[in-house]
């Protein structure tokens, strides 16, 4: 029986048929769970992403698979699965995602990304 690739096993169909969010980013693709005050996201990414510099509202992310550097307040710190963090909100940050990174990533927002069209 062949095994099912990394992302199948991270993020299940279900999980799958949730609305696609709009990612400027090529390689990388995001799941959106809307709450009223916030926004839960799954990202996969399967190619290297760099994230410019940016800040909103709070965000917390827990790594499933794969790592990330975060770069913010002149530092850079990478972090793999099982490794949360918490971005406090107007804290200026950049990242740099690895090929085959999964995340959970929830912001106390609720407008941060929206639904593609049509999903």
């Amino acid at each position: 029986m062949r095994k099912p690739a990394p992302s199948a096993e991270l993020i299940p169909e279900f999980l799958r048929d949730l609305p696609e969010i709009d990612l400027p980013f090529p390689g990388a693709r995001g799941w959106l769970l809307q709450g009223e005050e916030h926004q839960v996201v799954l990202l996969e990414c399967n190619d290297p992403v760099e994230v410019p510099e940016h800040a909103h509202a709070e965000q917390w992310e827990m790594p499933l698979s794969g790592n990330v550097v975060l770069h913010r307040e002149g530092r850079s710190e990478e972090h793999g699965p099982g490794q949360s963090f918490l971005i406090p909100a107007g804290v200026p940050h950049a990242a740099t995602v690895r090929a085959g990174y999964r995340a959970l990533i929830v912001f106390n927002e609720r407008d941060r990304y929206r639904a593609k069209e049509g999903t």
